[in-house]
């Protein structure tokens, strides 16, 4: 697995301040991706525990409300463990932070997985060029839900965040 590059403080993915990490590799090429250059499943950099370390360390400061995982692609079959493997670590160190992530895929493709143990909010749901919306809030266009993956596990239903 590998990533594309890490933020220290990212103010435009999520709420607050946080830390951002954009995984590397993703396979739905959606037209117009604002972030085309973590496609290549083989570009950016090793993604190892000494990764996993730094990202957690960059989360330590106060001001620091949570972590944001995007991509490239988290939860794709080649990223998923890395990803869970990072949400496990964060949430164990901060589980008083918020841990978002991002996703082409659909909730109710993923629900089950280990990794939705650790999310608190997952927006998913692939980028759609002609349904972009500017005015949307940590989502480029309106197909795409922003939900709370805590109350969605809890009751057994799609609940949004926003």
């Amino acid at each position: 697995m590998r990533y594309n590059q890490i933020r220290k403080m990212d103010i435009s993915n999520g709420p607050g301040v946080r830390v951002s990490i954009f995984m590397q590799g993703c396979h739905f090429h959606c037209k117009n991706c604002f972030n085309s250059e973590t496609w290549d499943f083989e570009g950016g950099k090793e993604f190892t525990d000494e990764t996993i370390n730094k990202v957690i360390d960059l989360c330590q400061k106060d001001h620091i409300e949570g972590l944001s995982i995007l991509g490239g692609e988290p939860m794709h079959p080649a990223n998923i463990e890395g990803t869970t493997k990072l949400a496990k670590a964060f949430k164990e160190k901060y589980p008083e932070k918020n841990l978002w992530v991002w996703s082409g895929f659909k909730y109710e493709d993923l629900k089950g997985k280990e990794v939705f143990k650790y999310i608190d909010v997952l927006v998913d749901g692939q980028y759609v060029d002609e349904l972009h919306n500017p005015t949307l809030k940590w989502r480029g266009s309106s197909n795409q839900r922003v939900i709370d993956i805590k109350k969605t596990i809890e009751q057994n239903n799609i609940v949004s965040y926003i």
